[in-house]
């Protein structure tokens, strides 16, 4: 009798560890969805500033100059000098809004549309940043951003430690900045600024580790296609949005102006 019962929990933990193999499987494929996601829509940012750059500050086309001698085309003046600014400015915060509350009722083609135009438009918005720092400064702080997001990432996805108690605390703290920005808008500190960005770095680094715990927890074996589809898109925004807040308030200490 004790044979059959030994052969019968053999089976049963062999059985179990084929499970958590399959879940683990699931798992790592889940989140190199997301960051795979996530990576292409940094790409397309990228492209999109670049791109936007050239045709705003094409020299053989320009009809007027900034202070700093930078050259705008019409569509530069269009796009950097008019009420246009705040239109570009304003418009990925609405998209982030409208793919949060939409994208339980979009198909996954339209949520991967939805983000990938998100991801062009904050290009176009992020294009004026090479004309106040230099490309050498952008480029370096985008590796030293992308180093440090890694690092933060891998931390928040293998840490046994429960990071849900940082959420709320760092929730307060983006709101804080929002608000600090705003006044800094008005008054313009520059001991306040130096004050934002450096809690700013601080901030999107804990949320890095914890977006990236809260996204593995989210991750679901029974899932459908569709299901998973959104919630790794929903993912690779917020880590996206991480990685782009973290490198903006670094490019403010670390970047060379023109």
């Amino acid at each position: 009798m004790a044979e059959p019962l030994r052969n019968y929990q053999g089976r049963m933990a062999t059985a179990g560890t084929r499970a958590d193999a399959a879940i683990d499987q699931g798992l790592r494929a889940y989140m190199i969805k997301v960051y795979n996601i996530m990576a292409l829509g940094l790409a397309v940012t990228g492209v999109a500033a670049l791109g936007t750059v050239w045709f705003a500050t094409n020299p053989s086309a320009a009809v007027a100059t900034l202070p700093n001698g930078t050259s705008l085309t019409n569509f530069g003046v269009l796009l950097y000098t008019s009420p246009l600014r705040w239109v570009v400015m304003l418009a990925p915060l609405a998209m982030v809004f409208f793919l949060s509350y939409r994208v339980e009722k979009m198909s996954l083609s339209a949520a991967q549309t939805t983000f990938w135009a998100f991801a062009a438009l904050m290009g176009i918005s992020l294009s004026s940043i090479f004309l106040v720092y230099t490309s050498g400064s952008i480029v370096q702080t985008f590796f030293i951003t992308a180093t440090g997001f890694l690092a933060l990432s891998l931390f928040g996805y293998t840490t046994k430690r429960d990071l849900s108690g940082m959420g709320s605390f760092l929730i307060m703290g983006v709101w804080g900045l929002l608000l600090a920005m705003i006044v800094n808008m008005f008054i313009g500190s520059s001991a306040l600024q130096f004050a934002i960005s450096a809690i700013g770095v601080l901030v999107f680094a804990g949320l890095t580790a914890y977006d990236t715990q809260q996204i593995k927890e989210m991750y679901y074996e029974g899932d459908g296609t569709l299901v998973a589809g959104r919630k790794a898109i929903m993912g690779a925004l917020r880590l996206y949005l991480d990685f782009i807040n973290m490198f903006m308030f670094l490019l403010q200490f670390l970047g060379n102006r023109e």
